[in-house]
């Protein structure tokens, strides 16, 4: 809400309202206060929420949370693991944006077949589930083949990035971690002071946690009594969302972070954010 008030994207998984039955009062909670914020008094209006939704068999919540969001018309949703043509039309029947998450070229081209309405690369370096291929190359393959909406995520922390993603060819520029430490995000404390310590050294790239290969914290992973340097390899097979024996509960325990964390030094409001950002791109953008 913070986000959407400073008049960014604001999206959550829905997996993180971790009781299924409590997440169509969240939706309708933050449509209501961000409507009401949206009155002529507001320097700006808001801009769009969304929720993103693991879109893979495993997820057992998958139906249940997709419904929420239709029935609280969430104005973006964004699926990974998995794109749907019958997900991108019932989305669309509302009114609503459906984005999807690919870290190759082959997950864009199923994407932009299910009838997607933009495409979010995720990058190396980004947080969480992310790919391998440099930002440079997935965003001019994904541009040569997409004229749609295209978002690049990837160690995206200052003004700076985000006019490096224009400059590519993307229209957005998708932003994790650096607002994971900001004061509204409700990351545990020790989570936003974890980041603040850490370096792009202090982040490892598994698939340990969820079978899907991901982004994250190392001394966090430490704290669970885990040995970083010795994960054993999962396979897609071992997939799990949304259920109470799922890996989910390894982003509560196990945090994950981009590349981009060497970048961050502070916890500012996503008010003071969004404005150094602004001013930063401001800069960036005169000097190019």
């Amino acid at each position: 809400m913070a986000q959407c008030r400073q008049g960014i994207v604001g999206t959550m998984p829905s997996l993180n309202v971790r009781d299924p039955d409590h997440l169509d009062a969240v939706l309708a909670g933050i449509s209501e206060a961000l409507q009401d914020h949206n009155a002529p008094r507001a320097p700006w209006p808001v801009a769009p929420f969304g929720v993103n939704l693991i879109a893979h068999n495993s997820n057992a919540r998958l139906e249940h949370d997709l419904e929420a969001c239709i029935r609280r018309k969430v104005p973006v949703v964004i699926t990974s693991l998995g794109p749907s043509a019958k997900i991108a039309e019932r989305v669309h029947d509302y009114g609503g944006l459906l984005f999807h998450d690919v870290i190759n070229l082959r997950h864009a081209r199923k994407a932009i077949a299910a009838g997607v309405d933009g495409i979010i690369a995720v990058a190396a370096g980004a947080g969480g589930h992310a790919g391998l291929t440099s930002p440079f190359a997935l965003c001019a393959e994904i541009r040569d083949i997409f004229d749609g909406c295209l978002v690049l995520a990837g160690a995206i922390s200052r003004g700076g990035d985000i006019a490096a993603v224009r400059a590519m060819g993307a229209d957005l520029a998708y932003v994790g971690t650096r607002l994971i430490a900001t004061v509204e995000a409700n990351a545990p404390d020790a989570y936003k002071r974890m980041i603040l310590e850490s370096g792009s050294a202090d982040i490892v790239y598994t698939p340990f946690f969820s079978g899907v290969s991901g982004n994250y914290l190392r001394p966090s992973i430490s704290a669970v009594g885990l040995d970083p340097d010795n994960l054993d390899a999962r396979s897609k097979d071992s997939m799990r969302f949304g259920s109470d024996g799922s890996k989910a509960k390894a982003w509560k325990d196990v945090w994950g972070a981009g590349h981009g964390v060497g970048a961050i030094s502070a916890v500012p409001s996503v008010a003071e954010l969004v404005e150094k950002l602004a001013a930063q791109y401001a800069v960036a953008a005169q000097r190019l």
